[in-house]
């Protein structure tokens, strides 16, 4: 089947909501078919002159201050300022030119607003990736790619070459002076890749174990070269910034929010459209949820929910007023992550639920640190025991002092974290569900049944 009659797997809700070039900087540009937006439709739409601004009027510090002043934060899970990790990277007199890797690794689960990104626009993160690359003085861009991605590698790769073909990328870009290339690596696929410099490591031909750190990769990275790493939402939304400005950047997000622009969010679960939406930072989640994935279905009630993935913890529908931006969702007690949440319907048994993400969780760990190597199938275990209701007594405790000792600044890197925030809020707010599988005292059991005959 041929990609003109088979459809993108990302092709959905993005294409058939209203979006306008003022208020849409990553989804506007997108076709009501799905269809990807290759090189000439791009430049018919304003495409590559953002890059032709940054390369031939702006120096590289220029666009750093530009990006900083826009607080684009990374769209990835982190949320560390883009600008300032530019800022940060070593360059200069005597400093060899370094890589500008993108993070186009999406696992998370439940996430794939990237996908859509790199399927259908992919000029833009090539854009964005060429500035990226002039602010930071790299001489190559990587992508590097999770595998499944195949449409998104194929149109990648193409766009790459449309790029090199028009005298978008390779020596003297634009007649800038700035040589700069992109190449699309596709990687085998694991969780641990999010970890900047386990990718680095995965790239290099290594086993993706994170690395210590300093030094950073800003200063020893891809094979010992200053190395900037971006997700490709981050990549994508530089361009519409420095064409438009920081002021109109700030403008789009909602009263209230600390973050600016504007991001992709969705909703998955037992809701009546599922999907993904550019939206503006500080939107609520209830608007999200009833307004844009229409509510849940009929028959269904929201139990629970989690704002962006896995790796960040529960909340209540008490919580739905909460605004998606960093400051807004951390009043509630999680964190924002990749911003596609998951809404769990009253059907759902919480230690079942908690029972696979924590499955997933330890399957994934590169097994580096004891803590997350151990400690994570050891919740498995116990998890296991509660959903057979064959748990024994201090079980839940042994849990909650599992998601101390796992913690922040417990492990080698974020995995370990991210994976037990869930189950510490799963037990905050149902501990009733995970004590429905302590098993009863077997004298308890033969004192009844005595006490019935």
């Amino acid at each position: 089947m041929t990609q003109r009659t088979r459809p993108l797997a990302s092709f959905g809700t993005a294409n058939r909501s209203p979006r306008a070039r003022e208020t849409h900087p990553l989804t506007w540009r997108l076709n009501d078919d799905g269809a990807p937006v290759w090189l000439e439709d791009y430049r018919r739409k304003d495409g590559y002159q953002a890059a032709k601004r940054a390369l031939t009027e702006m120096t590289p510090e220029e666009v750093c201050e530009e990006v900083k002043d826009a607080g684009l934060k990374g769209r990835g899970g982190a949320g560390f300022s883009a600008g300032t990790k530019w800022s940060l990277t070593a360059k200069g007199d005597g400093i060899p030119r370094g890589y500008l890797l993108c993070n186009a690794d999406e696992m998370e689960p439940n996430t794939y607003k990237d996908r859509l990104l790199m399927e259908q626009q992919p000029h833009q993160l090539l854009e964005g990736m060429i500035i990226a690359g002039y602010a930071n003085h790299s001489f190559k861009g990587i992508v590097f790619l999770r595998g499944e991605y195949v449409d998104a590698a194929r149109n990648l790769k193409r766009a790459v070459v449309e790029a090199r073909e028009a005298g978008l990328l390779g020596e003297n870009i634009l007649g800038s002076g700035f040589d700069f290339d992109i190449h699309v690596h596709t990687g085998a696929g694991r969780y641990i890749c999010g970890e900047e410099t386990a990718l680095i490591n995965s790239l290099e031909g290594k086993r993706a174990n994170p690395r210590a750190k300093p030094p950073f990769p800003g200063q020893a990275g891809a094979w010992g070269k200053p190395t900037v790493i971006n997700n490709v939402e981050t990549l994508s939304s530089v361009s519409s910034i420095i064409a438009n400005g920081v002021d109109w950047y700030h403008g789009l997000c909602r009263p209230g929010s600390e973050d600016h622009g504007t991001k992709m969010m969705g909703f998955a679960g037992k809701v009546n459209q599922p999907g993904v939406w550019e939206l503006p930072l500080g939107i609520t989640v209830r608007e999200i949820l009833e307004d844009y994935a229409g509510g849940m279905r009929s028959g269904c009630t929201l139990k629970a929910w989690q704002p962006g993935g896995a790796g960040t913890g529960f909340l209540l529908p008490e919580h739905l007023d909460a605004q998606m931006c960093s400051n807004g969702i951390g009043k509630v007690g999680t964190r924002m992550g990749t911003g596609l949440a998951l809404a769990v319907d009253d059907s759902i048994n919480m230690v079942s639920l908690l029972r696979n993400m924590e499955q997933f969780f330890a399957r994934e760990s590169c097994g580096w640190c004891t803590p997350c190597r151990d400690g994570l199938p050891w919740s498995v275990k116990l998890l296991k025991a509660l959903e057979a209701g064959e748990g024994q007594p201090g079980d839940i405790e042994m849990l909650l002092e599992l998601t101390r000792k796992l913690g922040p600044g417990k492990t080698f890197c974020a995995h370990a974290p991210g994976a037990i925030e869930p189950l510490g809020s799963a037990i905050k707010y149902f501990r009733e569900e995970f004590e429905a599988g302590i098993a009863q005292p077997v004298h308890a059991a033969t004192a009844a049944v005595g006490d019935a005959g």
